[in-house]
């Protein structure tokens, strides 16, 4: 290994790069899925190969490759030279990044329990025993699911890094969905689209209690069935913690990367409304507003050491008491607008280059409990967990629903109501947030499944936050 990264730095600085890195990564993953008391599927994946990423007349090269050997670094540089000078001839700036500082470093990651040391029929039996709990007429699809994975990062830079990484994740979820015939509710734990997942052993998935809430989401996928429709209107909102989780990361997280600000990304997914000349002056939210850019959240999904350019991580805020301060960043768009690389600049393999990701976008815990939260609400309704979503290019305009809500009147709650959503302008929104929960409602879910880029690159991200309440939200469908 070490001579395929001395080989292939070797190369791109005799051709000519004035900066070259090299990550180079063996990944292991283990996917199981069961539905209605049958193993759906159970893959298995081992990858290993490496990426050398140059800059040559000022422009990018990047070019890698499965076969791990001397020759081969040198091949892989030399063809990422070619890709470089090819680039330079239509550039329409110099590539340049901003200093940081350069470390040596290796990053261990202990667990309690390796989540490969657990046999795979073990895990089976225990999904199975899962599904049974969930079995009941009405329910007509009964699913759970559990990833796990392994990494092993090397990373070296011209500059003079050499840092290596080790990476463990676990996730798990379940899904109960009902039909009376009519219509379809769902109820999924701990969360929807795959559960939750964390940086961390087999210790994650026995600390998710999935055997103590796989009858309860059941039970309430039925009760829905039979609950009234949610309201519709103008009224008071408080969210729960699974759905801020999606609020932050569509109306917050993808709106702060400076790559689609800077128009880099538009082609794909839509630029971005937070454009430069706010930050520092644009009034994001109401002064309860606190959200930080934290990849040094232990065990987070959206957390690490070191990003994929060497930057150790950070914990800045992208908001601040409502104020908009800050961006996820890259070396070379840090640069452009005089910023410190914040270390947001990740690949999901070794064959890809690293863009600008979110790391974990969390808000700060306030310090109300859930029932004061609760008591200030004359007509509204609590909600959580994601079931739908939608939101423009710019990242102004959303609408989202989720799984479950329940009515509140004159600071009670109330009755269980179906299929609400609840839709705004990303500002405004936040401008009328004016109450959020203490740290013993925090939560932080991993979401494995962040969509960016050309050719598409698929991030683990994370969220974290409390229960939150908005004044005078758009409930529902409009009535003119």
């Amino acid at each position: 290994m070490q001579e395929v990264i001395e080989r292939a730095l070797f190369t791109a600085k005799k051709l000519g790069a004035t900066y070259a890195d090299v990550r180079l990564i063996e990944r292991e993953a283990e996917d199981i899925t069961v539905s209605n008391g049958k193993v759906e599927g159970v893959k298995k994946r081992l990858t290993k190969g490496f990426g050398v990423r140059v800059i040559v007349n000022g422009a990018w090269g990047f070019f890698s490759s499965y076969n791990v050997s001397p020759e081969e670094g040198e091949y892989v540089a030399f063809n990422a030279v070619q890709i470089a000078k090819a680039s330079a001839m239509t550039k329409i700036e110099d590539a340049r990044l901003a200093q940081v500082e350069i470390y040596q470093d290796k990053v261990l990651q202990p667990v309690k329990i390796d989540p490969f040391s657990i046999p795979l029929n073990k895990k089976i039996d225990f999904m199975l025993s899962l599904d049974k709990l969930m079995e009941k007429p009405g329910i007509i699809v009964r699913s759970s699911s559990m990833h796990f994975s392994k990494e092993w990062k090397t990373f070296a830079s011209l500059e003079g890094a050499f840092i290596e990484q080790e990476r463990i994740v676990s996730g798990a979820g379940l899904q109960a969905i009902a039909t009376d015939g009519k219509e379809i509710q769902i109820r999924s734990y701990p969360a929807s689209f795959g559960g939750n997942y964390a940086r961390k052993g087999y210790e994650f998935i026995e600390e998710m209690k999935l055997e103590e809430n796989a009858e309860r989401i059941r039970d309430e996928a039925l009760l829905l069935l039979k609950a009234k429709p949610a309201p519709s209107g103008i009224m008071d909102l408080i969210i729960g913690p699974y759905q801020m989780a999606l609020q932050l990361h569509e109306s917050v997280g993808h709106p702060t990367e400076l790559d689609r600000v800077l128009g880099e990304e538009a082609s794909f997914a839509g630029t971005s409304f937070l454009t430069p000349e706010k930050l520092g002056n644009f009034q994001f939210g109401s002064k309860y507003v606190n959200i930080v850019a934290d990849a040094t959240v232990p065990d987070a999904l959206g957390g690490f050491a070191y990003d994929d350019e060497g930057v150790k991580a950070k914990k800045i805020y992208l908001v601040k008491e409502g104020l908009f301060v800050g961006y996820l960043n890259s070396r070379e768009t840090a640069f452009k607008l005089g910023l410190e690389p914040m270390g947001a600049m990740r690949a999901d393999g070794w064959n890809r280059q690293p863009i600008i990701r979110m790391t974990s976008i969390n808000l700060e815990p306030g310090n109300m409990t859930l029932e004061e939260l609760i008591a200030g609400v004359n007509e509204g309704l609590l909600i959580d967990v994601n079931r739908s979503w939608s939101i423009d290019q710019k990242r102004l305009n959303f609408q989202f629903g989720t799984e479950i809500g329940y009515e509140i009147k004159n600071g009670k709650i109330q009755d269980m109501v179906k299929n609400p959503t609840y839709s705004g302008i990303t500002y405004e929104f936040w401008r009328s947030l004016d109450g959020v929960g203490n740290e013993s409602y925090y939560k932080i879910l991993g979401v494995p499944n962040c969509g960016k880029g050309e050719p598409m690159q698929v991030m683990e991200v994370s969220h974290g936050s409390s229960y939150a309440r908005f004044r005078n939200v758009r409930v529902g469908v409009k009535h003119e």
